[in-house]
């Protein structure tokens, strides 16, 4: 990925707190043929033995679930909101514009769970995204005879994450009073560029 140094985070439990804020992944990986597949998941970030895990789950018999079964290494891209930004706001002109945007890419290995994993995940998730503990869409409020026939079409896994790279490019490259310009222009514009303001204010 691209890679700056002035476009890094100070610390890397703001990397960790950056992933935890964007759940929804690209999952990547490469088939027995070598080509390359993707599939877009929630996941579950856990931090145990001073190692990172991510934990989600995929339906059976997909492309991209028969090449992670073939091909334990896989690239998990967390991501947010992303703006373009014109160099219009320069304070130096004769300058190219460019896109403001936050990146992680998380590597490792992925291990699929038997179904008692599998039912321990969906109750976690559930339970973190209804965030409501009275929900009935949460799997420990649903017939347990639906939930059994749910869970015949789809498989659990966990990734131990080996590396991660990191971008979070947010004009740091620039005078204050030029990031001061964009921060205006982009709180003018659509949700997107504004949720980009804010993380250029939080720096």
């Amino acid at each position: 990925m691209y890679d700056l140094k002035h476009f890094k985070a100070n610390h890397q439990q703001d990397v960790i707190t950056f992933m935890h804020q964007n759940p929804f992944v690209v999952l990547c990986g490469v088939d027995a043929a070598n080509k390359p597949v993707a599939t877009h998941i929630p996941v579950l970030i856990e931090e145990r033995d001073d190692k990172l895990f991510l934990q989600a789950h995929i339906m059976r018999k997909q492309m991209h679930t028969t090449a992670f079964e073939n091909n334990v290494n896989v690239l998990a891209i967390f991501s947010a909101a992303h703006s373009y930004v014109s160099a219009t706001n320069y304070i130096e002109q004769n300058t190219a514009s460019t896109w403001n945007y936050q990146a992680v890419h998380a590597s490792g290995t992925i291990h699929f769970l038997n179904d008692e994993g599998l039912l321990n995940l969906l109750t976690r998730l559930t339970e973190k995204f209804e965030n409501n503990p009275h929900s009935p869409a949460q799997v420990k409020n649903m017939e347990a005879s639906y939930v059994k026939d749910l869970m015949k079409a789809i498989v659990a896994f966990e990734i131990e994450i080996t590396n991660i790279e990191h971008i979070f490019k947010l004009s740091q490259n620039k005078d204050q009073a030029t990031r001061n310009n964009i921060i205006q222009s982009l709180q003018q514009q659509d949700d997107a560029a504004k949720a980009v303001a804010n993380a250029m204010k939080q720096l």
